[in-house]
């Protein structure tokens, strides 16, 4: 039986496809979504990001050409008017909020289904522009007006419910979804960097952007420690605006471009994550950090903070990896000294609990949730 126009018109609303885990998450549910049948629009702000070359050719691509932010609420407004999807689905705080708006002032009856990738009252807490303190000042007042809300881990849906007051029922979560077919054969694949080669100096890998959050300059002094007992390299992918600082504690700690490199963004990380002794993820705080996932997914061996939100809950309170405390460089590199000091036969098979989050359970939980009927229904 097929569906009728109106009941399969699924519209993703971003601000742009920059490379971050919220934007890849919602590429991978936009293909899986047409896959299935559904018509997918993919509508942002601005059409920019290096993941535009991932999206599926049958996903339309809608750029409102707005530039970042607000200026893309007028447009959205008349997308809405005009196509009037079934149902919208939005990530992060600034577009959530603009869906949000958009919908009221455009009148249709669209499903708005909103996604908060990360501890909200963290966020906010962090937030430093005038703009961002203001955004999340209004999600206590704005929020209650979505249909519904997707967290990505327990913690930061508990979080949401105190920091915007809201109901349990208005709130689920759903661990993000990961092609892990996809991740597997991509892993695979050459990698380009020397270190590799090297079987003398196992290689750590590190992956987010270069922001306060990811909790670079711990893991820096812990590889300076590390350093002095072992021969050990850190690769860190990723850009961002600490950069300079990253590069000036780098050789204020006395490590060189032999022992650390920051070697900006990749559209294949599976292909280092599959090649380093140990993945580390050095973050202050999370949603549910999805590199994370991957990491497990290619094999690699983890050593996690005990951040909120998400490590712990992948990592079932240490089973498939070590965690340890936030911001302290002793306590990291003392993990990491035995992760090294272990044989790989002897440490935990994390592919095993990477496929928990498989994109098959993942699409069918969002399908759910966006009140659309799944494929074995539609059959």
């Amino acid at each position: 039986m097929s569906m009728s126009h109106q009941s399969n018109h699924i519209c993703i609303y971003l601000l742009s496809l920059s490379g971050g885990g919220a934007e890849r998450v919602m590429v991978t549910l936009a293909n899986a979504f047409v896959s299935l049948g559904y018509e997918v629009d993919l509508v942002l702000a601005i059409r920019s990001g290096p993941y535009l070359n991932l999206v599926n050719q049958s996903v339309r691509i809608i750029d409102l050409k707005a530039g970042r932010g607000i200026k893309s609420l007028l447009p959205l407004c008349k997308y809405l008017q005009h196509e009037k999807p079934t149902v919208m689905l939005t990530a992060l705080t600034p577009a959530n909020l603009i869906a949000i708006l958009a919908r009221i002032l455009s009148r249709v009856n669209t499903r708005l289904i909103i996604s908060e990738r990360n501890v909200i009252s963290m966020e906010a807490s962090n937030a430093k522009s005038i703009f961002s303190r203001a955004a999340y000042a209004l999600v206590k007042f704005f929020y209650p007006f979505a249909d519904h809300i997707i967290t990505v881990s327990k913690v930061s849906a508990t979080d949401l419910l105190n920091y915007a007051k809201l109901t349990a029922e208005t709130v689920s979560t759903i661990y993000n979804p990961f092609d892990l077919t996809r991740i597997q054969s991509l892993s695979m694949e050459q990698n380009p960097h020397p270190w590799f080669d090297d079987l003398q100096r196992p290689v750590l890998l590190a992956i987010g952007r270069l922001t306060e959050q990811k909790g670079f300059p711990t893991l820096l002094k812990a590889l300076a420690k590390l350093k002095k007992i072992r021969p050990v390299r850190l690769i860190i992918l990723g850009e961002g605006k600490l950069k300079v600082s990253l590069e000036k504690l780098i050789n204020e700690l006395g490590l060189t471009s032999d022992d650390v490199q920051i070697c900006g963004f990749t559209t294949n990380p599976y292909s280092y994550m599959s090649r380093c002794r140990a993945f580390i993820l050095s973050s202050r705080w999370e949603g549910l950090p999805g590199v994370l996932i991957e990491a497990m997914a290619c094999g690699a061996p983890v050593i996690s903070t005990d951040c909120l939100s998400g490590p712990s809950e992948i990592l079932e309170d240490g089973r498939w990896g070590k965690l340890v405390p936030v911001d302290d460089e002793d306590a990291l590199a003392a993990e990491i000294e035995v992760v090294l000091s272990t044989p790989l036969d002897k440490l935990p098979d994390v592919k095993l609990r990477a496929a928990e989050f498989d994109l098959d359970r993942g699409v069918k939980a969002y399908l759910r949730a966006l009140g659309l009927p799944s494929r074995w229904e539609k059959i």
